[in-house]
């Protein structure tokens, strides 16, 4: 089976063959702006979100570090361990 579609054949009249390319131009133009308006927009709600992110991560992370007393300590306090490599490579 042969399918064959029929080209669209351009108009000769200079008039609509202006006509016609202005349409396109018009048509390009609203996709463009339709395209920056959503990226403003996720552009924006990003923004948004990470600053409540930010925010009610840093409200936390006050509340639970302050303690009873309400003193930020000055020093990270942990438990290290000292592995000495002997012969090869240690397997943890």
């Amino acid at each position: 089976m042969y399918i064959s579609m029929s080209s669209m054949r351009r108009s000769r009249h200079p008039l609509i063959r202006a006509l016609s390319v202005l349409l396109g131009l018009a048509v390009i133009g609203v996709l463009l702006v339709f395209g920056l308006a959503v990226a403003a927009v996720l552009l924006v709600g990003g923004v948004v979100l990470l600053a409540l992110r930010q925010w009610k991560h840093a409200g936390a992370s006050t509340t639970a570090a302050a303690g009873p007393s309400g003193h930020q300590p000055d020093v990270l306090e942990g438990e290290f361990v000292v592995i000495r490599q002997e012969s090869g490579p240690v397997a943890h």
